[in-house]
């Protein structure tokens, strides 16, 4: 009788699991984790709260009516190397906006070497979504992850035939260079990719390159990065959905009233944090953590030269995260954490997660050892209200937290700033605001000039 396969989620499990067990045994032998033309803009991006600076080619033509948002079915394409925030950022927002998302490796397994040592489970593979029809079609970036789905036959037929039917498709960071033109799919349209290769994207023969955060042409949306990738997820929310939407869902992010400009840090108690070599860092995350806060921690902390340990609070190392309920492989459990020193343990947000986090006897202490040695910490959206607070991290501190909950702070005198630092502590408001709250970290870490340096590489400013 021939072997039953493995269900996806058993596949998925197990390979977690050897995942973290070689990930502890290198760390091991280290001795530590390593861890415009056209027509003018819409009326939306000119709104005081809109999100973007866009260039809006065409009017759109994929339109939102009065259909039920879970009849939108969105394909998140991503492949080993794949620039995980671009896509996490994609797939958390269209979710909001009530979009069937799958995200379909070209990858073998269902476990996604992603850059930056991100690890997580797609949905499906590629090869077994050809037959599939979708309104969306989404690929984000990353100079491997590009040339990984350039690769893919399968993806390449099903983004032809998607495109010359007149559907949606958009690419981000280096895929509208090294996939979309390639495949010459932008061949007479305006797009926009990461900045360094421009020049590459206008040398593709009938594509109109221009450098602008996010450009909507017919029915194709490119833009230039991850710190233009909510932007771009907004914008394909308005696509599909409509303004309305799009304007709905972008309110809870809490996006920067300006963009393309610096980050801003309002200090108090100015010191500096101190590290012996390398910085350690801690991101402690759980089922319910918002992904787009916890992996702007990860991407680039890491992006800096940072050792990042991403350690799970579950029984598990597979994390399912708040929106899109992306499926997060950590480094290590928290007990095996919980033996190692961190120059820093900074926690993501997202209600269900920070319940989490508040009832872990093992964080809190770990919390709370971190505070009293003086050591920075810190945390972004429910997590200060539901975790700081209430177990005394923020006593004679100022903070701030995700804006409907800082009524739970006893001082909310700093609540309306995006980043707070208070001596060594370090907190922020919601996902609109996690790539800030992430930079001002690399900015007390390794200093100013690093950290403008890299805001410009992310295309954040």
């Amino acid at each position: 009788m021939a072997a039953v396969a493995p269900a996806p989620e058993d596949r998925v499990a197990a390979d977690a699991a050897k995942l973290v067990a070689a990930h502890v045994e290198d760390d091991e032998q280290r001795g530590g984790c390593c861890c415009c033309c056209g027509a003018a803009a819409s009326s939306l991006a000119r709104r005081a709260t809109s999100w973007c600076r866009r260039k809006l080619v065409s009017r759109p033509v994929v339109r939102g009516g009065p259909i039920e948002p879970a009849s939108k079915r969105v394909l998140v394409a991503v492949a080993a190397g794949t620039e995980p925030l671009e896509a996490a950022a994609a797939a958390d927002i269209l979710d909001r906006a009530g979009a069937r998302v799958t995200v379909g490796t070209a990858s073998e397994g269902l476990v996604v070497e992603a850059g930056h040592g991100v690890r997580f489970a797609a949905d499906g593979r590629l090869a077994g979504l050809e037959a599939e029809e979708f309104d969306l079609i989404v690929l984000p970036g990353g100079m491997k992850g590009s040339a990984n789905l350039g690769d893919c036959k399968q993806l390449e037929k099903m983004v032809r035939k998607h495109t010359q039917s007149g559907r949606l498709c958009a690419a981000i960071g280096a895929a509208p260079a090294m996939v979309l033109a390639r495949w010459g799919v932008l061949k007479g349209f305006t797009a926009t990719c990461h900045p360094a290769l421009l020049g590459r994207l206008g040398d593709d023969d009938g594509v109109i390159a221009v450098d602008d955060r996010v450009v909507k042409d017919r029915n194709v949306v490119t833009s230039q990065g991850v710190g233009t990738a909510i932007e771009f997820a907004l914008e394909l929310v308005e696509q599909l959905y409509g303004e309305l939407k799009a304007h709905e869902v972008a309110g809870p992010l809490y996006m920067r009233p300006q963009q393309g400009v610096k980050y801003s840090i309002q200090e108090y108690n100015q010191i500096q944090w101190k590290c012996t070599g390398t910085p350690r860092v801690l991101v402690p995350v759980a089922n319910g953590s918002e992904e787009m806060e916890a992996l702007n921690l990860i991407d680039v902390l890491r992006r800096a030269g940072a050792r990042v340990t991403v350690a799970s609070v579950e029984d598990t190392p597979r994390i399912v995260t708040r929106h899109y309920k992306l499926n997060l492989i950590t480094d290590v459990m928290l007990e095996q954490a919980a033996e190692m020193e961190f120059d820093l343990i900074v926690m993501p947000g997202g209600l269900p997660g920070a319940l989490k986090f508040t009832s872990s006897e093992k964080l809190v202490g770990m919390l709370k050892k971190q505070a009293e040695s003086g050591r920075p910490y810190g945390a972004i959206c429910a997590s200060p209200a539901y975790v700081l607070e209430p177990h005394g991290l923020l006593k004679g501190k100022k903070a701030t937290s995700f804006p409907p909950m800082a009524h739970l702070l006893t001082d909310q005198s700093a609540c309306e700033y995006r980043v707070v630092v208070d001596g060594n502590l370090i907190t922020s408001r919601a996902p609109g605001t996690a790539t800030e709250f992430a930079l001002a970290i690399v900015e007390k870490l390794f200093g100013e000039e690093k950290a403008v340096a890299l805001a410009k590489e992310l295309v954040f400013m």
